[in-house]
């Protein structure tokens, strides 16, 4: 009776390759997370620039800045797209806008976009950056550094 050779892999060989494996995964699941994060994010900074342009169009026509929301339905404050994405179930950040503090809309309009409200897509969350807000005066600001 003869035994033939078979090849393949050993058990061991096996678990090494395995434990690579999730290390490599270890390291580019976060990474890949934090990717698509900061992708979110600059949906939320893109919206609030577009906005702010419309809002400085508007200024030179009207010599006053608009507030809205995603209530407003005033046929001038339906000119702002209240949501970031392309509709609103697909968006990450709730626009609005209002006067800055302590001024009127005819000096200063703050914009604010709010990650992940019941009117746009309630599953995201940024708990780094939170809110995001831009004011007509350049000032732009959110929870932490590095969200700009």
């Amino acid at each position: 009776m003869s035994f033939k050779y078979v090849r393949g892999f050993t058990m061991i060989e096996l678990m090494i390759a395995l434990t690579i494996l999730a290390i490599l995964a270890a390291i580019a699941i976060p990474s890949y997370q934090e990717s698509v994060l900061k992708a979110k994010r600059t949906e939320g900074r893109a919206a609030l620039m577009k906005t702010m342009q419309q809002q400085e169009r508007y200024y030179s026509l009207h010599t006053t800045y608009l507030a809205f929301s995603s209530a407003s339905i005033a046929p001038d404050e339906k000119r702002f797209s209240w949501f970031s994405g392309e509709n609103a179930q697909s968006s990450f950040y709730e626009i609005s806008a209002q006067s800055c503090k302590e001024r009127s809309l005819r000096e200063c309009v703050l914009l604010t976009a709010l990650p992940g409200t019941d009117k746009v897509n309630t599953q995201y969350r940024d708990s780094k950056c939170g809110k995001l807000t831009l004011s007509s005066s350049g000032e732009k600001t959110a929870a932490a550094d590095g969200c700009w």
